[in-house]
């Protein structure tokens, strides 16, 4: 099984798409990353799903 995967993202800020590095060797988590583009707060939720896995981006105040 795959510890990093990469994702593309929308930021829920800006609108850009953004690449994120993903470390999924801790397996379900939530964790908050700057935006690449206009430095405002995500959060990132990842989940596995059907043999793969979910990552969501959300702004932090939602």
């Amino acid at each position: 099984m795959e510890a990093v995967i990469y994702q593309w993202v929308q930021c829920p800020y800006c609108g850009e798409s953004i690449e994120l590095q993903v470390d999924v060797s801790a397996g379900e988590q939530a964790y908050v990353e700057d935006c690449s583009v206009c430095c405002r707060p995500i959060e990132v939720r990842v989940a596995a799903h059907g043999g793969g896995w979910v990552v969501e981006a959300r702004r932090d105040d939602e």
